[in-house]
């Protein structure tokens, strides 16, 4: 039986439906990109256990403020005084405690860039899983139809054959062309459970929860070279790391260099039972660590070289990252394009061949090898387009991650 033509249009046109779709034709309940990437920061594990460093960071914050305790002594002698009750202050000088707290609290601020590196990373994964599980439905989608177009080929060329209009190759041919199609329809309902299972992990939700995307699979577009680099200069993550341990490294260089100065422990005693002189008496003194043998002068020098090492790692680091912002901007505007012709030329010219095709088949004008030669056609450039798409998502997620922060 003829097929009507606006089914043929509408099978496809399938793909492009799928590239183009707003969020507007999304389900109740659907979740967008921005949506998926709060419930990760507010569910997702990994986040959760970074931002315990905080409680960490604080406990050591107040530990360097606590100071050294006194040293209380009790006496009794044979000789005179008998008793003597001393009390020992140490007295840390050279900023020690003052340095201590200037660790900590860049050890704070240490923590807080992690955490944020954290959130980023999250981010961007969060980012590629959601795009993967648009392009594996997208692609589950498109060999379910293509699946379906052979079953009507094969029933047509049954038709045919038992009304004595066609061979029995023809038949064996489109039974073998919907063997295949089953095959990879199959595979394909796979990678999609796989690719939300993936989502669903990043998010905290049962591995096997079904929630429709409302994202369009070709959001996005161009970032300029120029504009990627100064946001990464400006917001990277890892940038951010790197800085604020340098800033916690000179907070220890300082404490180094505090250290080296000595420290000073007044005491104080009390005397008494001393007769026949006095009953009562006092004595004061104080005591004071001689630096003969431990100076901390090679604790400075760890210190320093330490903080020569961050800073020519965080030179390192920018030029790495240059580079790959670079590399990834100009990857994002190729698949851009790429994605671009095959959405706005190939994909509309593939459709109409496919269409004449199959009209051709139904008048009996052709026979199934050309159909079917049509068709797979057809399937092969709707797969790379959506693969062009996937990878014009891939890309985008890279330049994310080479950025360390969201994409302008």
């Amino acid at each position: 039986m003829p097929r009507p033509p606006h089914r043929v249009a509408a099978s496809a046109g399938a793909l492009v439906w799928l590239l183009c779709c707003a969020p507007a034709h999304a389900q109740t309940g659907s979740l967008t990109l921005q949506a998926a990437i709060d419930r990760a920061l507010s569910a997702n594990p990994t986040v959760a256990s970074a931002r315990l460093r905080g409680a960490i960071d604080s406990a050591t914050l107040a530990l360097a403020r606590e100071r050294l305790n006194p040293e209380v002594a009790i006496e009794f002698e044979r000789e005179t005084p008998r008793q003597a009750f001393g009390v020992a202050v140490p007295l840390e000088l050279g900023g020690k405690r003052t340095r201590r707290i200037a660790v900590g609290e860049a050890a704070i601020l240490v923590g807080q860039a992690e955490i944020a590196a954290t959130i980023a990373q999250v981010r961007n994964d969060v980012r590629r899983a959601y795009y993967g599980v648009l392009a594996a439905d997208a692609r589950l989608m498109l060999l379910r139809e293509i699946r379906d177009l052979s079953g009507r080929a094969r029933d047509t060329a049954q038709a045919r054959f038992d009304a004595g209009d066609a061979p029995r190759l023809e038949v064996l041919q489109a039974e073998l062309a919907l063997a295949a199609a089953e095959n990879e329809a199959t595979a394909a309902e796979g990678t999609a459970v796989a690719a939300r299972a993936l989502l669903n992990s990043l998010l905290a939700f049962p591995l096997d929860t079904v929630q429709p995307l409302a994202g369009p699979i070709d959001a996005g577009g161009s970032v300029s070279t120029p504009q990627a680099l100064e946001v990464a200069q400006r917001d990277s993550t890892e940038l951010a790391v790197l800085d604020r341990q340098i800033g916690e490294q000179r907070a220890r260089l300082a404490l180094a260099q505090a250290l080296r100065v000595t420290d000073v422990t007044p005491t104080f005693s009390l005397t008494r039972d001393a007769q026949p002189e006095f009953s009562y008496g006092w004595r004061a003194g104080a005591a004071i660590t001689v630096p003969l043998f431990t100076t901390h002068k090679a604790g400075v020098l760890v210190e320093q070289t330490t903080l020569d090492q961050l800073a020519a790692l965080r030179e390192a680091t920018m030029a790495r990252i240059t580079g790959q912002v670079a590399a990834a901007s100009v990857t994002v505007e190729a698949q851009r394009q790429l994605y671009v012709r095959y959405r706005d030329q190939v994909l509309p010219q593939a459709q109409q061949v496919e269409q004449l095709a199959q009209d051709s088949y139904q008048l009996g004008q052709t026979g199934i090898a050309a159909l079917l030669q049509a068709l797979q056609a057809s399937r092969d450039v709707r797969l790379r387009s959506l693969d062009a798409v996937q990878q014009f998502q891939n890309a985008l997620a890279d330049l994310e991650r080479s950025i360390g922060a969201p994409l302008p």
